[in-house]
């Protein structure tokens, strides 16, 4: 384990959790790579610090966003949460979204510095929203993008807040939305009540690496807000990358997020040079992530090792400066003829295998239900069971015994409900991705 931080900038660290030995000709090599940032900021620093952050509100203006009434009420009050949040200096902007977008405050394509006239004048102009319209949330993000390139903040933040589909846009264009604004803003994404679409959403929230989750009930939008926004100005150090090198020879198969949440990074890779390259990670502060890097390297026989990769976390460099590197940490192959060395699973490895099963099963059978196949459903939700018992996910546990009862959690063994709530299976759906970390012995 490595640290390069300087000592007045958050300090990075990254421990490699791998069984390295492999049996003559083995290829596939697993490895935990665990990331944590300390010393960061909170929500409390002094007010000079909000000058590195920016945040746009998107709130959800639709039509339905009426009825019941509460939605649209409950979405005002929360922003008002948010923007009371913000450190001073932190520039922000509010968006009206429908089958358009319109900024609310401060308008004219500029951002406000959030102090105690700013904050007043923007609750204010909440005041003013109202419901009427579609959706086309592809407009919101646009328009949101559009705002945040105009900051030289190093924290560009979004939060989006949806209660229906987005229905007024082509996917396609929120597709190409989505690819446009990754690298430019973060954004969180949340769905108000239960007729929104969980995929939609997460996908939001997974393309521009940000939360997703499900408000059902509109009286805990503010809690949650306020939440959501201490966690963005705990944010100091942007647009980090996990940088893997390997040798000639060697094949990344794939690298995946799996604490706090699952999240394939694989196809996110940008080329850094020769035989490396960058997998974003976003904005950090006070944390810790861990990421499954699984390479094939060559067949090799007993007694040879080698460097199977190498793992660099890198911060873009100021105006022409070079990447600054936070800490690494290396993956190796050894191999053994030595049977019991060579077939023990890394502890870590094993967890987060398990994690990301759990989530992939959760999917699946919720999938099996809705298409009415009941035995597919049950299998495929036991085992999630299964594995959120054996893992000690206690919060994935509680939301899949209201989908189905549970007759032998370590064996699997389930029934499904009769009846469900939509908040119970979206909710469900929703976290399906939310993983726990190793338990200490």
């Amino acid at each position: 384990m490595a640290n390069f931080a300087k000592p007045s900038a958050p300090r990075f660290s990254v421990e490699v959790y791998q069984n390295e030995f492999l049996p003559e000709g083995g290829r596939d090599v697993h490895a935990i790579v665990t990331v944590t940032s300390t010393g960061g900021a909170t929500a409390t620093r002094t007010p000079a610090d909000g000058a590195t952050a920016a945040v746009v509100i998107m709130v959800d203006c639709s039509g339905s966003m009426e009825y019941p009434p509460e939605k649209m009420r409950g979405a005002r009050e929360a922003t008002a949460a948010a923007i009371d949040t913000l450190r001073d200096g932190t520039s922000f902007a509010v968006i009206a979204g429908t089958h358009s977008a319109k900024e609310i405050y401060p308008g004219q394509g500029r951002l406000a510095t959030a102090d105690p006239v700013t904050r007043a004048q923007a609750k204010d102009a909440l005041r003013g929203l109202t419901a009427g319209g579609g959706t086309a949330i592809g407009t919101w993000l646009r328009l949101a993008d559009g705002l945040l390139r105009r900051s030289p903040a190093a924290i560009r933040h979004g939060v989006l807040l949806t209660d229906g589909r987005n229905e007024h846009e082509d996917p396609a264009v929120l597709r190409a939305t989505l690819d446009a604004c990754a690298g430019s803003f973060t954004c969180d994404a949340r769905g108000v009540g239960t007729d929104w679409e969980v995929e939609e959403v997460t996908g939001i929230a997974g393309a521009l690496l940000g939360t997703a989750d499900i408000v059902a009930d509109p009286a805990h939008l503010t809690e949650d807000f306020t939440l959501m926004m201490e966690k963005v100005m705990g944010k100091e150090v942007a647009d980090v990358a996990l940088r893997l090198w390997t040798p000639v020879g060697v094949e990344i198969q794939y690298v995946k997020e799996v604490s706090p949440s699952v999240r394939d990074l694989t196809g996110r890779r940008t080329e850094a040079g020769p035989r490396a390259g960058d997998y974003p990670t976003g904005a950090w502060g006070d944390e810790a992530r861990e990421y499954h890097v699984c390479v094939r390297v060559p067949a090799a026989s007993v007694g040879q090792e080698m460097l199977a990769a190498r793992a660099t976390l890198i911060r873009p460099g100021a105006s022409g400066e070079p990447p600054a590197t936070l800490a690494q940490g290396l993956v190796r192959a050894v191999w053994t003829d030595d049977l019991a060395a060579s077939t023990a699973i890394n502890p870590h490895v094993a967890h987060y295998t398990g994690q990301a099963e759990l989530a992939q099963a959760i999917q699946q059978g919720l999938q099996a239900r809705k298409l009415g196949d009941v035995g597919g459903a049950t299998a495929k939700l036991g085992r999630a069971v299964q594995l959120a018992s054996a893992s000690g996910n206690a919060d994935t546990a509680k939301l899949l015994a209201k989908v189905v009862d549970v007759v032998d959690a370590a064996a699997g063994t389930v029934r499904l409900k009769a009846k469900v709530a939509d908040a119970d299976e979206m909710t469900l759906e929703t976290r399906s991705t939310q993983t726990v970390r190793v338990k200490k012995n």
